[in-house]
C-alpha cells in the first residue's frame, strides 16, 4: 500500500447515471474526520482521471480499458428505449429491438452499451452526447436506447421509456489504480462490499483502554482468588467442608 502518500481528503469519481449517495453517507458516518470530495466526470474521461490521479477511486461503467486499474463490479441496469410519450412503443411493457426497427436509433459518441449490431435506422449524425440524443427524441428525430439510470437523469415530462428486453446491459463497478491501493481506498472498499466497521479487511477501531482496577500478576495472569475459610494456629483452615481424619460422615445421632 501506499497509505503514506495519501491526501488529506478521499476523492471519488463518478459517470452519469450513478448515485453515490449511500456510500457516501457511510463513509461521512465511519470518516468524518476525512473529507470525501464528488469529481463527476464523463464516461468517456473516468479512466483518464483515475490514470492521471485527479481521483483515488471512482464509479465507472465496465469494461475497464487497461490492466493497470482495477475493478469491483456492483451491479447491472436495466436498458431501455427513451421515446415521445406518445409514440407506438409507449402502449406496451416491454420491447426487443426488432421492435424498433422502423425507427431512426440514435448512437451518441459517449454511448455505454456495447452493440454488435445497432438496432433500427442510423441517424445521418452521431450526437455528441447522451444528452444531445435526448433533446433530438423531444423533437421527434428518433429514439435512444440507454442504461436506465440515464433515462432517469434526464427526464423530461414529455417523454417516456421502456425495458428492451434483448438490448447490451451496462455493469458499474468500483474502479481504481492498481499501484495505488491505499488504506483509505481499502476502506472505501469495505464500504460498497457492505463489510461492517469491525471486520478486518475494514479501517482497524483504536485499541480498547484496559479497565481501571483490574488486578493482574507480573506475569500478565490475574491473581488466583484465596481459599474460603479461615485458617487455625497450627495452619489447618477451618469451614472448608473437609472432615476429620477418622471421622464418620453422615448426619448426628438424636439425642434422648
Amino acid at each position: 500500500m501506499t497509505g503514506s502518500e495519501e491526501t488529506p481528503s478521499f476523492r471519488l469519481a463518478y459517470v452519469p447515471g450513478v448515485t453515490p449517495t449511500k456510500w457516501v453517507r457511510i463513509w461521512n458516518e465511519r470518516l468524518p474526520d476525512i473529507p470525501l470530495d464528488l469529481v463527476q466526470v464523463p464516461a468517456a474521461d473516468a479512466f483518464g482521471t483515475l490514470r492521471a490521479g485527479d481521483a483515488d477511486a471512482g464509479f465507472v461503467r465496465l469494461p475497464v480499458d487497461g490492466a493497470d486499474l482495477a475493478a469491483i463490479p456492483l451491479y447491472t441496469e436495466t436498458t431501455v428505449v427513451v421515446i415521445p410519450k406518445d409514440h407506438l412503443v409507449a402502449a406496451v411493457d416491454e420491447v426487443t429491438t426488432e421492435d424498433l426497427a422502423d425507427d431512426i436509433v440514435l448512437h451518441p459518441l459517449d454511448d455505454s452499451l456495447d452493440w454488435e449490431r445497432l438496432p433500427g435506422r442510423p441517424a445521418i449524425e452521431r450526437p455528441a452526447t447522451t444528452a444531445d440524443a435526448i433533446e433530438l427524441v423531444a423533437a421527434g428525430v428518433g429514439v435512444l436506447v440507454v442504461p436506465q439510470s440515464l433515462a432517469r437523469l434526464h427526464h423530461r415530462k414529455d417523454l417516456t421509456y421502456r425495458p428492451v428486453s434483448d438490448a447490451p446491459v451496462s455493469r458499474v463497478a468500483l474502479s481504481w489504480p492498481q499501484d495505488e491501493t491505499t488504506d483509505r481506498v481499502e476502506d472505501f472498499i469495505g464500504i460498497v462490499r457492505g463489510r461492517t466497521v469491525n471486520s478486518s479487511r475494514g479501517r482497524r477501531p483504536e485499541p480498547a483502554e484496559p479497565k481501571a482496577g483490574r488486578t493482574a500478576t507480573a506475569t500478565g495472569g490475574a491473581r488466583r482468588k484465596p481459599t474460603a475459610g479461615k485458617q487455625t494456629g497450627d495452619g489447618r483452615r477451618r469451614g472448608t467442608g473437609a472432615a476429620p481424619k477418622g471421622g464418620k460422615r453422615g448426619k448426628p445421632r438424636r439425642r434422648s
